[in-house]
């Protein structure tokens, strides 16, 4: 009979003391499953030292991968060159079971990357809901033409030894020298296994799709968790397809952790090695240089504490943000002022969009627009 526990990649799995998983128990004594946690205080051992915010610009690690595709002519490549972007940024994690910091409300990260042909890019994000949780964000590249535009809305589910993170929201990539080619992405279920028993380790399971509208072009990819008795962790599957006719053009498989493959007939090509991809560094501005509500300095008491292990400090500098932003909340809400993000606007349409509006087509133009934007727009009072 195959092993019902095979051993998984030191990396991805975590084991827990006793009196970590009695912690965990006794958190989880006091649910039921489907229950929401988004309103329980999770212990800070499960905790990842950075912000949510942070961590979306994972996405942003490979960007040899996504600068230069608005040039390519062939639509179908194009296509395969963006699913190739979003599939190279799920291997950076930390080890065993983690997650990062739930944001504050208006909580902003800022960053910069510079590149070796001289262009740069520019990123924002800011929490611009409490409840629900919503985490709004906008990368842009004027010389490589590319502006990234995205939400995300977790929402997490105790399942008995799993706890699931639903990730709704989506990812609109845009190449600004080729109107109305919108690339419409969305993203796959995150679930923490073993929780009360076994090894803990995460997965991504569950669909996510790749859409472009104006191509007519789909890519259905399914995210594959590991069965009982057989299958293999973190693998991916996915089929490139004309929408309208169904015809398939390419098939994805592999794992996203490790080789991703595309086939096209008897021909397959590697489309993505996380092993040997190369993490390209953000430039973001010493802590001492943020604002107060900057993700890195927001948290940096918590961080220096989980980064030597002090947990009972870490809960302390973690309960400290929290009750600062709720007595901020119960005084808006006494003077009947609602919170205004600083950079962000709904867009009647349940989502947002950035408040920087007519960015120039010329790069040097839109660059200097870009740092103004982040960095001189004042905040709402």
């Amino acid at each position: 009979m195959p092993d019902p526990n095979p051993p998984v990649d030191g990396e991805d799995a975590e084991v827990l003391d006793d009196g970590t998983k009695n912690i965990l128990m006794g958190i989880i004594s006091q649910l039921g499953k489907s229950t929401d946690l988004h309103r329980v205080t999770l212990p800070t051992f499960v905790l990842e030292p950075r912000s949510m915010l942070e961590r979306i610009t994972d996405f942003m690690s490979h960007p040899e991968l996504i600068n230069k595709a608005n040039q390519i002519h062939d639509p179908i490549e194009r296509f395969v060159a963006v699913t190739r972007y979003y599939l190279s940024g799920w291997h950076i994690k930390p080890r065993g079971v983690k997650k990062p910091y739930n944001p504050i409300l208006g909580e902003q990260f800022r960053a910069q990357w510079k590149f070796a042909d001289g262009t740069e890019a520019y990123y924002i994000a800011e929490q611009v809901s409490h409840h629900p949780p919503i985490s709004t964000y906008f990368y842009a590249s004027p010389e490589n033409n590319l502006i990234i535009l995205g939400d995300l809305l977790p929402k997490s589910k105790f399942l008995g030894n799993s706890a699931a993170t639903l990730m709704q929201g989506e990812i609109k990539v845009s190449f600004t020298n080729r109107p109305g080619e919108d690339y419409i992405i969305t993203m796959p279920n995150v679930y923490a296994r073993g929780i009360l028993f076994g090894t803990m380790l995460m997965e991504l399971g569950d669909v996510a799709t790749i859409r472009c509208q104006k191509l007519g072009l789909v890519c259905n990819l399914e995210f594959k968790v590991k069965g009982f008795f057989s299958g293999s962790y973190n693998g991916i599957s996915g089929k490139i397809k004309h929408e309208s006719t169904g015809e398939c053009l390419y098939e994805i498989s592999g794992k996203w952790s490790d080789e991703i493959y595309i086939k096209k007939g008897l021909k397959k090509d590697v489309l993505f090695d996380a092993k040997t991809a190369k993490i390209h560094p953000k430039i973001i501005a010493p802590e001492e240089k943020q604002e107060a509500n900057e993700s890195r300095r927001l948290w940096s008491k918590l961080t220096a504490a989980l980064r030597v292990n002090n947990q009972d400090l870490a809960t302390a500098e973690k309960c400290k943000v929290e009750d600062a932003q709720r007595a901020r909340t119960k005084e808006r809400e006494e003077h009947g002022h609602p919170h205004v993000p600083r950079y962000f606007e709904p867009n009647g349409s349940g989502g947002f969009d950035i408040k920087l509006k007519n960015m120039s087509a010329d790069p040097r133009e839109a660059k200097r627009q870009l740092v103004e934007f982040a960095y001189n727009t004042p905040a709402p009072v």
